[in-house]
């Protein structure tokens, strides 16, 4: 069905709320999360209409109305859905690394052997093949690449001491998504370092405790526009993924599935042009997704779901 692929690494900036839209426990508002991990994720849907808005926000209204057009060739039409399928798809945005607060250096990024092997695997199938192997380690015990983070010979995180040991596949790991994951602006020279040194191993069991219980969540309170208090019975709990999170997505393309009427005298896109379009831009007015600011999720208007786009190699 697809005969081009990319992945792409979202880098969270601001703290990003893409709800569930449903709530079983004490938070009103919770995030998307796997059935069988409970990781944090982005679904595929969520992603492309947020890629969708982020194209159509960059016409102004003598644009429009030709540009809409393209959009309806990559990504589908707004309506009629069942006449064509657009020629493009995002799959699901897994977990890769999760911030966690750290008596040393602030915070590490944290990531498990199942959020590493999985991201090697999507890499893999987009070709994009990382040079690290797979690593273990058991629950209560870390690995880690800067001994800068330890007190003592112990890690500690949140509330928890690790006994830590150095390892030097896991330094792999960190070199490759330090060069990889984030753009090449000094903005980002002091992440793209910190991530080549506070990369830090937990266990699966370790590691989905804080992607349960380290995210954010923040008190909303409504407020009475008459009495300009809180209303009674407007406090609720919204969960974000916090900053500094790392997914990464597949990003898959098909051939152009539009007629001759929907292109008019335009020639049919293959796999990989539409697939440049949207990562690389197609030097008409659109800029593709490579290194740029992306919103997604919920809260806007509050700054939430800020992100950076990297494609991944």
């Amino acid at each position: 069905m697809f005969q081009a692929q990319q992945a792409l690494f979202i880098y969270c900036v601001s703290p990003v709320h893409m709800g569930a839209g449903t709530a079983i426990g004490l938070i009103d508002n919770p995030i998307q999360r796997e059935r069988h991990t409970e990781y944090p994720m982005v679904a595929g849907s969520g992603l492309k209409g947020a890629v969708r808005h982020h194209f159509w926000s960059q016409l102004d209204d003598g644009s429009r109305k030709d540009k809409a057009n393209l959009l309806n060739r990559l990504f589908g039409p707004d309506t009629n859905a069942s006449d064509f399928a657009g020629a493009i798809s995002f799959g699901d945005a897994q977990l890769v690394l999760f911030p966690v607060r750290c008596v040393k250096n602030a915070f590490v990024y944290a990531t498990s052997p199942t959020a590493l092997a999985r991201a090697a695997r999507t890499l893999a199938l987009v070709g994009a093949n990382p040079d690290w192997s797979a690593t273990t380690v058991e629950a209560s015990h870390c690995k880690f690449v800067n001994p800068a983070l330890l007190n003592g010979d112990k890690l500690h995180l949140e509330a928890f001491e690790f006994t830590a040991q150095m390892d030097k596949e896991l330094m792999k790991v960190s070199e490759w998504l330090s060069k990889h994951t984030l753009p090449s602006d000094t903005a980002y020279d002091f992440f793209r370092e910190k991530l080549k040194m506070d990369l830090v191993l937990l266990s699966d069991e370790d590691f989905s405790y804080f992607v349960r219980n380290a995210t954010v969540v923040e008190p909303h309170v409504r407020i009475n526009n008459e009495t300009g208090t809180a209303d009674d019975g407007g406090l609720f709990y919204t969960e974000n993924l916090p900053p500094e999170s790392l997914l990464l997505a597949p990003v898959m393309a098909s051939v152009e599935r539009t007629t001759d009427k929907i292109r008019g005298d335009k020639a049919r896109f293959d796999a990989e042009q539409a697939l440049e379009i949207v990562l690389a831009g197609d030097g008409n007015g659109f800029g593709g997704l490579d290194g740029k600011l992306l919103q997604i999720g919920g809260d806007a208007t509050t700054g939430r779901g800020q992100v950076i786009c990297k494609v991944a190699g």
